[in-house]
């Protein structure tokens, strides 16, 4: 930085130089020309000044600073020049009577603005004023300049003097996105970052909560992971203090809503982990037998066999690996396994097995020091914002899903459902059904997560559906989605599943119709297995009479999924009594008529749907 901010000061000292020797030769505007050699050598000497700060200088201004000063000295040395003149050149050379004075005041402006540049890069309590104000410059744009400084201070200020401008830029990126691209451009971020990690409390959850806010849309994100945002935030998570990670968490959602392309780099800095840890602390007591361990991290069977029978040496051993233990992602390691051989020996004092357990509970590489002493309303919103970030993170990703799936997350979403505050329970819902939605695309994450012989999977389904069963909470649309996600999972003897679907068809409020149908559409379609059993469970909970109405009367965002429905019941049961009684082919004659119904971009196979189902039910219905 120092090299190149001396390379851009070189010419404009020269040119400062030169025009001091012209102006001893001036033969016209004297007085004028004097004045200039005057404040030129004041100039130069604060550029000189400069040369010599080149490394506390902040490059963005010092770049358009001296290039604007630049240009003021060309113009002056080619007007001291022309009042050089003498003879017949005189006659031929013409100067605008208000040019030299015009001139002179330009440097005199450019005085300010160098000036301006060594104030700002000075540390607060080494000025001789406390207010540095604006800079000529500044007076087409107040706002860069307001920007130029709060940068600059983050750059060389004291720790509190860089939590003001933190908190300063917060608001600047607040009130408009257009002063959040531009703390951006003008180099924001990577002071920001530092002070993250070098910060105290206040000035860390400022420069935070500003990074957050700067992550407006995908370029800008890209930028701010570039600056190395990811590595610091695990850092925080892991180590910081719970007020500064709670920002750190709402952070790490806005990045991922704004680009998903970032999703990734937070996985591969552990994030993803460390923000399980954060949901799971006085969630769940016991997780190990929750674990999803894969089987080249399994301990072999000998090893286990080892720790019954020669307890007292692994017991040394493990007390050592304590203070050097290494994280391995994915489940339990040998040290786990051995936790739990250990826990199990009736040798063992109840207070060791009480102990142990606790350690077992901490994930490996996550710190918990402190925790104890937070108050309930900062863990609350800790576990809120966790779960908003995993809900922002796992969207559209299956590493980050399968990540979050071997771990005790899913068991922690079903307490939370349950017994965390409203927000907690809320970003659960949206985690799970972001996490469902993957499940669903991918057949591995399905069998591996939410197979019907999983604990955790029946966990997460009885909490969903005792949501769905009360149908009034602002949880009901996110767990009917997950319900209908994991439609394929269900086997044809579940029968609890469909008819709280079914009974929400009849709701009121048109987006819990709309979404139970696309969730029963999900069971009835032809990719499902178990279509025919599940059309059948739909026709019996009562499904018909209410998918007719929503086709007659009901809004646009709702007669379109009922009638999907309606077509697969008659296609896949064409003989079935209660459709036929509820005369569901008139309902498709009467869709096929209605050519806006129909035509439908977003379901162009619905046409060829209703007049098949059609076709069927009349054929059995005939025969009948």
């Amino acid at each position: 930085m120092a090299d190149i901010v001396k390379q851009i000061l070189a010419r404009p000292i020269q040119l400062a130089d030169q025009i001091i020797k012209e102006t001893e030769f001036a033969r016209s505007y004297r007085q004028e020309c004097a004045e200039i050699k005057e404040r030129t050598e004041k100039l130069v000497g604060l550029l000189r000044q400069a040369a010599r700060a080149s490394n506390d200088l902040y490059e963005r201004p010092t770049r358009r600073i001296i290039d604007d000063t630049e240009q003021v000295l060309d113009k002056a040395l080619i007007l001291v020049i022309k009042c050089r003149a003498n003879g017949f050149s005189r006659i031929y050379t013409f100067i605008p009577k208000g040019a030299v004075k015009k001139q002179s005041n330009l440097i005199e402006n450019s005085i300010g603005d160098v000036s301006w540049l060594l104030r700002v890069s000075t540390p607060a309590n080494e000025r001789d004023d406390e207010y540095v104000g604006l800079p000529p410059i500044a007076a087409n744009e107040p706002i860069l300049c307001l920007v130029w400084e709060q940068i600059a201070i983050l750059c060389c200020g004291t720790l509190e003097d860089r939590a003001d401008a933190a908190g300063s830029l917060v608001s600047l990126a607040r009130d408009n996105d257009r002063y959040g691209k531009l703390i951006i451009e003008e180099g924001g971020v990577p002071p920001l970052l530092k002070l993250a990690k070098e910060g105290r409390m206040e000035g860390q959850e400022s420069a935070v909560r500003a990074i957050g806010l700067l992550g407006l849309d995908e370029a800008s994100v890209e930028q701010i992971v570039n600056a190395g945002a990811c590595p610091v935030f695990a850092k925080i998570l892991k180590e910081g203090h719970m007020k500064v990670q709670i920002v750190v968490a709402w952070a790490v959602a806005q990045l991922a809503k704004a680009n998903k392309q970032c999703q990734d780099q937070f996985l591969k800095n552990n994030t993803i982990r460390l923000l399980v840890s954060h949901l799971a602390y006085e969630t769940i007591e016991e997780h190990s037998k929750y674990a999803i361990v894969s089987k080249n991290k399994m301990a072999s069977i000998h090893a286990v066999v080892m720790a019954n029978s020669d307890h007292d040496h692994h017991k040394h051993k493990q007390d050592d690996d304590d203070q050097c233990h290494v994280a391995r992602p994915g489940g339990l390691d040998a040290g786990d396994i051995h936790s739990v051989v250990t826990m199990k020996s009736p040798s063992q004092p109840p207070q060791q097995r009480r102990e142990r357990s606790r350690r077992r509970v901490a994930l490996p590489g996550a710190s918990i020091k402190g925790r104890e002493f937070e108050d309930p309303a900062t863990k609350s919103e800790m576990k809120a914002m966790a779960a908003q970030a995993l809900f922002r993170l796992c969207c559209d990703n299956f590493a980050i899903c399968k990540t979050i799936t071997e771990s005790r997350a899913l068991l922690c979403f079903a307490v939370l459902l349950e017994k965390g505050e409203d927000e907690v329970k809320y970003n659960s819902a949206r985690a799970l059904m972001e996490i469902t939605a993957v499940a669903e695309r991918y057949s591995e994450l399905r069998r591996s997560a939410f197979k019907p012989t999983s604990p955790t999977s029946r966990e997460v389904v009885d909490k969903l559906l005792k949501i769905v069963n009360k149908g009034e909470s602002d949880l009901l649309i996110p767990s009917i989605q997950s319900i209908g996600n994991l439609a394929r999972t269900f086997r044809a003897t579940e029968t609890r599943i469909i008819p709280p679907l079914v009974r929400l068809l009849d709701e009121r409020e048109t987006d819990v119709s709309e979404e139970a149908a696309v969730a029963l559409i999900k069971f009835a379609c032809t990719d499902n297995y178990l279509h025919v059993d599940h059309c059948k469970a739909i026709i019996e909970a009562g499904a018909p009479k209410h998918l007719i109405q929503l086709t007659y009367f009901g809004e646009k965002n709702a007669q379109l999924p009922s009638l999907i429905l309606l077509g697969y019941l008659a296609l896949h049961v064409p003989d079935s009594e209660t459709l036929a009684q509820e005369d569901v082919h008139i309902v498709l004659q009467w869709a096929l008529k209605q050519g806006p119904l129909m035509q439908q971009e977003d379901y162009p196979l619905l046409e060829p749907l209703v007049l098949e189902a059609k076709q069927r039910l009349e054929i059995y219905q005939s025969r009948a």
